[in-house]
């Protein structure tokens, strides 16, 4: 399938941003929008969209000018296999004694590490975004300081490979879900991959919304986003234990203190804090 592009630059976040939630009201809305900082010390963000066929120029020329933006480039991919390229490309990820690889890193392996073997594919979670990263390293500290984990779940699962981490330093059963059908796919042919099949079990399910999801759980994995965090603050809450933990990301590192003050309210506090880059992870413990 045909992708096009749309891409373009303008002063400042909040126009940025508000730009990119027009694209997305467009009638021919595109697959995807993406707002990023241009990380040269210039003010100017990058506002770029995805189209499955060509997208309406005046429609974007209008846009552009409405958000003071320059004219937007729009240009057609190349037919590319996404998944071959992104296998080349990806380096394995070491989190403590965690080895994130793909099998074409197979060789790679170190002696003495919790191999995850996720391969390139649509769902989100490979361990080289800072989000998954920042989990893997919390779940390793959580180990490190004698923490067993004998009920736990991963909410918004993707790849699995939080989940398939947990699962490889305890013996007890996991649970994972997500809301989307393809990422419950990935994640089971990524848990046959790594014989993990009866160990980890995917349901699909909206938050907590599934018979399987009522706790209460001692780990709650959610690597999702500000907005669905600080809306499941309530259920995820009421069916961590006592004393048990949660490992939240998908946070930007200014949107980590708004997720606190929901979560203390709820009766956690803040065990770690990690920044990778642009994003915080948090562990945090129900107080008992």
């Amino acid at each position: 399938m045909p992708t096009w592009t749309a891409l373009t630059t303008l002063t400042g976040k909040d126009p940025a941003e508000r730009l990119g939630a027009a694209l997305e009201d467009l009638n021919d809305a595109p697959t995807g929008v993406g707002v990023f900082e241009v990380e040269d010390g210039s003010g100017l963000w990058e506002v770029g969209a995805y189209f499955t066929g060509a997208p309406d120029e005046t429609a974007l020329l209008l846009l552009a000018s409405a958000f003071d933006a320059r004219p937007f480039n729009i240009s057609k991919l190349p037919e590319t296999d996404w998944v071959a390229h992104v296998r080349r490309e990806l380096a394995p990820v070491e989190a403590g004694r965690f080895f994130v690889y793909g099998s074409h890193d197979a060789d790679k392996v170190p002696q003495g590490k919790h191999a995850l073997l996720i391969e390139a594919a649509m769902a989100f979670g490979t361990g080289h975004h800072g989000t998954t990263l920042g989990c893997l390293r919390a779940l390793d500290r959580l180990a490190d300081a004698a923490f067993v984990g004998e009920n736990v779940v991963d909410i918004g699962c993707g790849t699995a490979v939080l989940a398939m981490g947990a699962a490889a330093i305890w013996t007890a059963p996991v649970l994972a879900s997500d809301i989307d059908p393809q990422a419950v796919e990935v994640a089971g042919a990524n848990l046959a991959a790594n014989a993990m099949s009866d160990r980890v079990r995917v349901v699909e399910a909206a938050g907590f919304d599934h018979p399987d999801l009522s706790g209460p759980f001692d780990l709650i994995f959610a690597n999702i986003l500000k907005g669905p965090l600080i809306a499941l603050a309530p259920d995820l809450s009421a069916r961590l234990a006592q004393g048990g933990y949660a490992i939240l990301s998908g946070i930007l590192n200014e949107q980590a203190d708004a997720v606190v003050d929901v979560y203390a309210r709820q009766g956690n506090s803040v065990s770690n804090r990690e920044m990778i880059g642009e994003w915080t992870t948090l562990t945090l413990q129900k107080r008992s």
